[in-house]
């Protein structure tokens, strides 16, 4: 019964562009009702990489857009530019 599955979005910010790089932050929603917490609740990541979320059934819905830096701006912070969006359809809790 598709009716009573739900959608659990993931978002991870590796250091690199690349799947198998290190989890430096993380953003989990949960429409199943399963999980309880919020964003900044636990301090170790669900995930040491990408390709671990992938390992234990998340589907990639979105990979980030590699943009280079402006002239003069190579070493300069911003936003957490490697962001991956990562889905999972689980059975809501009853």
């Amino acid at each position: 019964m598709r009716e009573s599955l739900r959608q659990k979005v993931l978002t991870l910010y590796l250091s690199t562009s690349a799947l198998d790089s290190q989890v430096l932050g993380w953003a989990i929603y949960d429409g199943t009702g399963h999980d309880h917490f919020t964003t900044g609740d636990n301090t170790e990541p669900p995930y040491e990489t990408g390709l671990d979320a992938l390992k234990d059934g998340w589907r990639l819905i979105q990979h980030p857009i590699l943009i280079p830096p402006y002239p003069g701006e190579e070493y300069s912070t911003s936003f957490m530019k490697y962001g991956f969006v990562f889905e999972k359809l689980e059975e809501r809790s009853a």
